[in-house]
């Protein structure tokens, strides 16, 4: 089958996944596989009129170890994956998460993402792939008529999937839940009342995903909120000289004494100060030797910038220069220089 190209960047086009290696491992018996599809996706096809903008939506169990991964991938919708049993590797952008038992995950259409490393795991996998009309992030999101949430929580749900950084995330009882009364849906698609029975879970399970995200970001914006008053606390007594300015501090040395990675702290520097660590350093260095050459005149140039943290009075007097507009000795004798300076 060929897939329509619906990804365009510049030149190039994209397809959406032709799961090729999925269908390999069900032709061939490694996995069990069951969905719907409205065509471009492996599965039994369901009308386009029935629950529109539902495109793909299935479940496969893996009961050995599979030697087929996903190809790297977009898909023409937003999706939601979970794991009910097992492990498995997703590699999203230049990044690997390894996802497991109790895991769902969200990704948007403009995505590349790939299930395998190289290779699935065992366990069994839940997924739906819903259109609301997205290709790329500025676009208006169009939910379809069958979701039944109120305006204002449909208006939440997009907003807090936009923001979506972290794909990952930890699934809750009504989650799970959901998924295995979709599945019993899928398996069951010849029966009567089975589209509102799947359309009575999927919404569910979207105000199980709401739930899931209003909770578990909050959590993430409160540990973000503890990052940055850690830094800030830090920041705070570099300044007022309660921490050893004259200590050799090293990027690595201040982001380990703020408990996270040199990534994060330059990221919390950044947004608290404007500048980078290093250079928020040596202001507050500056500043406090500043004040020393004023209020310890019994202190040298030289013993006053070894306090401070600079290998040579030399080097001091170079940056003191670049700060203040004048050296260290006419910054003495010249009272109408500040003696803090905010660059």
């Amino acid at each position: 089958m060929t897939t329509q190209p619906i990804y365009r960047m510049g030149r190039k086009q994209y397809g959406i996944d032709d799961c090729e290696p999925q269908k390999e491992a069900v032709r061939e018996g490694k996995i069990e596989f069951h969905a719907l599809t409205k065509g471009h996706y492996p599965g039994t096809l369901m009308p386009e009129e029935v629950l529109p903008g539902l495109n793909s939506i299935g479940f496969w169990d893996a009961n050995t170890s599979q030697d087929w991964g996903l190809n790297p991938h977009r898909n023409e919708g937003i999706k939601i994956v979970f794991f009910e049993t097992g492990t498995c590797d997703l590699i999203m952008g230049q990044k690997a998460f390894n996802v497991h038992a109790g895991n769902f995950l969200l990704t948007r259409p403009w995505q590349l993402h790939k299930f395998g490393a190289p290779n699935i795991g065992r366990g069994r996998l839940h997924w739906l792939i819903l259109d609301v009309g997205v290709r790329r992030p500025n676009q208006n999101w169009n939910w379809p008529k069958w979701l039944v949430m109120t305006k204002d929580d449909i208006a939440e749900l997009t907003e807090r999937w936009r923001q979506v950084k972290n794909p990952v995330w930890k699934s809750t009882p009504s989650i799970a839940q959901s998924f295995r009364e979709l599945a019993r849906c899928i398996t069951a698609w010849d029966q009567p009342h089975v589209v509102s029975r799947m359309a009575v879970h999927l919404n569910l399970l979207l105000i199980g995903v709401l739930d899931a995200l209003v909770e578990q970001q909050a959590q993430e914006n409160g540990q973000m909120t503890a990052r940055t008053h850690a830094v800030e606390v830090f920041f705070q007594d570099l300044k007022a000289g309660s921490v050893d300015l004259g200590e050799q501090w090293t990027l690595d040395r201040m982001a380990a004494h703020c408990n996270m990675g040199v990534t994060a702290f330059s990221k919390y520097c950044r947004e608290l100060v404007n500048t980078g660590p290093m250079e928020y350093l040596n202001q507050c260095r500056l500043e406090r030797a500043a004040q020393q050459l004023r209020t310890r005149p019994e202190l040298s140039v030289t013993e006053i910038a070894f306090a401070n943290g600079f290998n040579s009075s030399q080097y001091f007097a170079t940056r003191f220069r670049r700060h203040y507009k004048v050296s260290p000795s006419r910054f003495v004798s010249n009272p109408a220089v500040p003696s803090l300076k905010n660059d």
